[in-house]
């Protein structure tokens, strides 16, 4: 099978123009034509993800995160992103990036299945048309009201994280829950609006968190990676499920930081 096949299934599951205009997402590095047979998928394409994939003899690397994010000048090994687009060109591994648009479709949905939101709702339209409301984040009822220390706990368990941090009232009983995967802080007023008693996301700093609270909301962050990194086995079952002839291989699930 070729790339150009593969990236048919994806943008099936996740197409182009859910994704925001300033995202870059696609085949980034490599052939379309590639012939593919080992397909390795990565939240990140980082040096480890990088050596691993050539390591198993990956033809094909997917991941959420875009690596070439910003214009590149030029494309040499006097930086990191170079020296990474030049190992996967070296190696012939053609890379293939879905971000936003999987975060509107798959990523959203994912997430709040985790939760069991019933009820839900878009948090933040991104995209619209005559047939659906479509973005980022969902909003919906848990499936029993239950205390801010139960759902922190609730959240551990579904999303295998070690820790939360919690900015509000542990005891508050709360039922309306928006989720929202990545960075959260910027979407803590659609959280708001739509009513939700609590928000469950990642990248919350001090002001954004005591602020919320402030308003009413109380805020579970659960981590960057800590909620995102279910685009691995999710992507992991589609491909199974899609694609049965590719063999995959996938990045270890491990947090990108040590707290000592």
């Amino acid at each position: 099978m070729n790339c150009n096949e593969i990236i048919g299934k994806l943008e099936s599951l996740s197409p182009t123009a859910f994704a925001e205009d300033w995202d870059n997402i696609g085949l980034l590095v490599g052939r379309r034509d590639k012939e593919v047979e080992t397909i390795y998928i990565a939240l990140d394409a980082t040096d480890e993800v990088i050596e691993e994939a050539v390591r198993v003899g990956a033809d094909m690397l997917l991941t959420h995160h875009p690596l070439v994010f910003k214009k590149l000048d030029r494309v040499t090994t006097d930086d990191f992103i170079g020296r990474r687009v030049c190992r996967l060109i070296k190696n012939d591994v053609s890379y293939y990036a879905m971000h936003t648009n999987f975060d509107v479709m798959g990523m959203a949905d994912a997430a709040a299945d985790e939760l069991s939101l019933k009820d839900r709702a878009v948090l933040n339209v991104t995209y619209e048309d005559d047939i659906a409301k479509e973005g980022c984040g969902r909003v919906g009822k848990l499936k029993k009201c239950m205390s801010v220390a139960e759902l922190a706990e609730l959240v551990k368990a579904k999303f295998h994280v070690p820790n939360v941090r919690v900015f509000g009232e542990l005891g508050d009983i709360v039922e309306t829950a928006a989720v929202m995967p990545g960075s959260g802080g910027s979407y803590i007023k659609d959280a708001l609006n739509a009513g939700a008693d609590v928000m469950i996301t990642g990248d919350i700093d001090h002001h954004e968190g005591i602020d919320a609270a402030a308003q009413g909301i109380t805020v579970i962050d659960a981590g960057h990676y800590g909620i995102e990194k279910l685009f691995i086995t999710y992507m992991e079952e589609y491909i199974r499920r899609e694609l049965p002839e590719l063999r995959i291989c996938k990045a270890e699930i491990k947090e990108p930081f040590v707290v000592v």
